[in-house]
């Protein structure tokens, strides 16, 4: 049987040599790029093919997170998610900080608005509806297929605890520190952090303890206790390390990869057999896709590994 399967993997392999070859990235500028959308709060590159590099850039504010990046953050993931000419984005901080969390000056804008309304029904609208926009902003890094990497240096706070929580990979600098800073306002974290942390790190008793006491968890702490996988010695060092883990990832079956990150998120939240129900019902289709077939052809003849087609 398994020869049979090998015959029928080269056939279909020796079918779509051809069109392999029309896939290899020639330019990493296409039209589909031109046409996406420029944002203000955001920059976004390309420094390998379908490796996407998404930097916050709000220098000036510490890039903190006003309205419009809240928006841009959803919409930018929103769209690379659907981008078949990106297959990871790495997500970084310009300037001195990654991020100071959410803009204090802006969300007082928000008060505004209430002060608008007397009624609390209405004002209770206005905060639902806003808070809503932030929580989808953030959890656009999940919905997104394709796999992100965080890369923080220095303060990470808040907010943008929040948005690296629902990355894939996280790597950081040794100057970096995360604080859950919410309860100093005299909030509750609303965005994510208090959902995904305890899972991320899988201590409740020092999720509970950064959460309640707002204090920094320096880039040593966060090595420790899983938060991050990777810490570098600076920046620079940091990005050429995503970059380069980002563009092995790139170079594998975007099929596999795309595949593999809805599993681990499905069965983050369900159980261990609904899990196994679910990639069996992905995997019933995904293992006749020509690059099962190619790069099980790959590894049978000892060839380079296949150049997978967009997806």
């Amino acid at each position: 049987m398994y020869s049979v399967f090998l015959r029928r993997a080269a056939e279909i392999a020796l079918a779509t040599k051809q069109k392999q070859g029309l896939c290899q990235v020639a330019m990493i500028t296409t039209a589909a790029e031109e046409q996406r959308t420029q944002f203000e709060a955001l920059n976004v590159t390309v420094p390998n093919p379908f490796v996407y590099h998404v930097e916050l850039n709000r220098p000036k504010k510490l890039n903190a997170m006003h309205n419009t990046m809240w928006i841009e953050i959803g919409k930018c993931f929103t769209e690379l998610g659907n981008d078949p000419d990106c297959r990871v984005i790495v997500l970084s901080g310009a300037g001195k900080v990654f991020s100071a969390g959410i803009d204090l000056a802006d969300a007082a804008q928000l008060g505004t608005k209430l002060g608008e309304h007397e009624d609390v029904a209405r004002r209770c609208k206005i905060l639902h509806d806003t808070i809503k926009l932030y929580q989808d902003a953030m959890t656009s890094l999940e919905k997104c297929p394709k796999p992100v990497i965080s890369a923080v240096h220095n303060a990470c706070i808040g907010g943008a605890v929040d948005l690296i929580t629902a990355a894939d990979i996280r790597y950081c600098t040794n100057d970096a520190w995360f604080q859950v800073k919410e309860v100093d306002t005299g909030l509750a974290a609303d965005v994510g952090t208090l959902q995904r942390l305890p899972r991320v790190i899988g201590s409740e008793s020092l999720v509970r303890e950064l959460v309640f006491t707002a204090r920094k968890m320096m880039a040593s702490e966060a090595k420790e206790c899983g938060f991050v996988s990777k810490v570098y010695d600076g920046k620079d060092s940091m990005l050429k390390g995503a970059i380069e883990v980002a563009t092995d990832i790139a170079a594998k079956s975007p099929v596999a990869v795309q595949v593999a990150k809805r599993s681990i998120l499905y069965s983050r939240d369900h159980s261990v057999q609904e899990g196994l129900d679910h990639i069996r019902l992905w995997n019933m289709t995904m293992v006749q896709s020509e690059d099962f077939m190619n790069a099980a052809v790959a590894q049978a003849t000892k060839s380079n590994p296949p150049t997978f087609s967009k997806l």
